[in-house]
């Protein structure tokens, strides 16, 4: 049976005694979007990735108003306003709308915490609002071990509480909220991650540990190909010194790698997909061309004007 291997903290959104969500909290380094990426099946990963948040508003418009929205954004990402998207301006574009949709979540998150729009959200307020049935009542059975998972978060926030006073200003929450995007919050992604996969408690990563956070096989299952792939992955690349097993610094490369940009990347994979030409550059008729490619293209029965922004 397949588990997926989560590539986000996970937090649920909360109100009144809402309850902290099922799957672990586990770290990776923020995909551009949690679809799969596979362009045999559909463009989706990067529809989420070139659009964020509006990616869904995209998905609901007729073909045409969808390619005239894809066309004012092209302009927009022309900043040097030559005629071309180069894959610097796609890069640029891809990171703005990553942190644009971190900032919106952060926003939304914010109004759920914030109990008495101080501006800023204590430890307790936190903790009340998020754990509150479980401090209401910590004897009901449940399937969920709350006090763990309160221990978990307390010890995250007071690493993201860079000032100690167990209250979080924007940036403190944001990184409580997006640690893999600070620095200074790299450490406590990986005691998160090895807590997690490392069953033995030795401190390290071994293979059974690293297979079996992502594949465990139930009634004879057979194990499918990526499997493999994956335990070569670990022996190449993961296993850097090849003692059999990952230590801190390792885990940290596999997940919060330095040498991958995950916009450049998709930059890179856009140009190739749309540059009908091989120049190098977009023209904003190759990139309506390969609208396909950008947005989201169904004609649904949404009214129109449910969907339109003032910037369209």
């Amino acid at each position: 049976m397949i588990r997926p291997l989560l590539m986000c903290f996970v937090l649920c959104v909360v109100s009144g005694d809402s309850k902290p969500t099922e799957q672990k909290s586990r770290v990776h380094d923020e995909p551009l979007s949690h679809l799969e990426h596979d362009d045999a099946k559909n463009y989706d990963y990067d529809h989420e990735a070139f659009l964020g948040q509006d990616a869904k508003t995209f998905d609901q418009l007729p073909p045409d108003e969808s390619r005239r929205r894809l066309g004012i954004i092209v302009d927009k990402i022309d900043v040097n306003r030559d005629g071309f998207v180069s894959e610097e301006e796609l890069k640029v574009w891809i990171r703005s709308a990553q942190k644009k949709h971190i900032y919106d979540s952060v926003e939304q998150q914010w109004k759920d915490f914030d109990m008495n729009d101080d501006g800023v959200i204590s430890w307790d307020e936190y903790k009340n609002v998020t754990y509150g049935s479980y401090l209401d009542d910590p004897q009901a059975d449940t399937e969920y071990n709350y006090s763990h998972m309160m221990a978990r978060d307390e010890r995250r926030f007071k690493v993201a509480d860079t000032n100690g006073d167990l209250i979080a200003d924007k940036q403190e929450f944001t990184a409580f909220l997006h640690p893999e995007d600070h620095e200074y919050m790299r450490d406590i992604v990986v005691q998160e991650t090895m807590e997690d996969i490392d069953k033995n408690g030795d401190g390290f990563i071994d293979l059974k540990e690293y297979i079996g956070d992502m594949f465990t096989s139930e009634d004879g299952e057979e194990e499918p190909e990526w499997v493999a792939s994956e335990r070569q992955q670990f022996a190449e690349f993961r296993d850097k010194n090849n003692d059999g097993k990952m230590d801190k610094e390792e885990t940290l490369d596999w997940i919060l790698p330095s040498d991958y940009d995950h916009a450049e990347a998709e930059a890179k994979h856009l140009l190739h997909e749309s540059d009908s030409n091989q120049d190098g550059k977009l023209t904003k008729d190759e990139i309506l061309n390969k609208s396909d490619v950008f947005v989201g293209s169904q004609v649904t029965d949404f009214g129109e004007a449910l969907l339109r922004h003032d910037e369209f």
